[in-house]
């Protein structure tokens, strides 16, 4: 999660509807603030991109489909990308489950395949998952991704018989795809404000680099710390006056660079005192109105 990124999707607010009345007049019940303003949203999310293009990234566009709802440009959370292809997630947030197909199509058209899928009763997001390294998964446990999802998620990556059969479609070498298993671990995930918002583990954790994590302390169970301690991460915390504000939220580009809201000042220096460089864009609309920062913006496709 903290290499160089060299392609990442995202989903422009167009794309996802927010100049449609029609899927507009849902933002009530999909848990924003208030009404989408679509210009603002517009400029804000080609900031973003600018910012994405400008850190050498290849920015590819999630098209737009009457399947898609408001929640689409969050598009980090319909699937996750593996060394072995795309795991297409069953999101908990019921209208948001149409996405995963999208992605496969997007993602079929740049030769990435579908790895693997997760199914009902299971259900899973990706803002819950988080890379520890190349070889370990954090998936927290909550409302959005349940114990069946993570349960398939452990299958999916430890079970040297899929990954064999995934690498042989590959044409790779078969021995040397399935020594890679992926260790699962689960991170029990708060109440918080309820089923109703959205609460991912990326809420309360972002990998900086491969060594530093930034961390809402007071919101991670004891176990989740205790492990990332035992690991030997440098953990650092979000100024708490700006959690409402997605201070957690936070995406790196690798080499020490970071994209952040420019709304969380404070953070964002702690960030540059411990030597980061961040770079910023406003998120009042794009983000903070639908509870999704800049992590939650993207979906990594290729980082070095």
């Amino acid at each position: 999660m903290t290499g160089e990124m060299l392609r990442v999707m995202v989903c422009p607010p167009s794309n996802a509807g927010w100049d449609i009345a029609a899927k507009v007049a849902a933002w009530r019940e999909l848990g924003f603030r208030r009404a989408p303003n679509f210009e603002m949203a517009h400029k804000q999310h080609e900031r973003l991109c600018h910012l994405l293009h400008e850190g050498g990234a290849e920015v590819v566009y999630l098209p737009r489909t009457e399947s898609l709802t408001l929640d689409a440009v969050y598009a980090h959370d319909a699937s996750l990308i593996t060394d072995y292809g795309l795991v297409l997630m069953n999101p908990g947030k019921k209208n948001r489950v149409a996405e995963a197909q999208a992605h496969a199509k997007v993602c079929g058209e740049l030769g990435i395949p579908v790895f693997g899928e997760i199914r009902l009763p299971g259900t899973s997001e990706s803002g819950d998952i988080v890379w520890l390294d190349s070889q370990t998964l954090l998936i927290g446990e909550g409302y959005r991704t349940n114990k069946s999802g993570i349960e398939q998620m452990r299958s999916l990556l430890s079970s040297n018989e899929t990954l064999t059969e995934i690498s042989k479609n590959n044409s790779q070498d078969t021995t040397k795809e399935a020594t890679k298993n992926i260790e699962v671990f689960s991170a029990p995930l708060p109440y918080g404000a309820g089923p109703s918002a959205c609460l991912h583990l990326m809420s309360l954790i972002s990998m900086l680099d491969e060594q530093t994590i930034l961390v809402d302390l007071p919101w991670l169970a004891v176990e989740t710390v205790e492990l990332l301690k035992a690991r030997g991460f440098r953990l650092i915390e979000i100024e708490y006056s700006e959690r409402d504000t997605l201070a957690c939220n936070v995406l790196s580009l690798g080499k020490k660079r970071l994209l952040a809201l420019e709304e969380n000042a404070k953070t964002n220096q702690n960030m540059r005192d411990a030597g980061f460089d961040v770079h910023t864009f406003p998120g009042s609309e794009i983000s903070i109105n639908g509870a999704g920062g800049p992590t939650c913006l993207t979906r990594p496709l290729l980082r070095k």
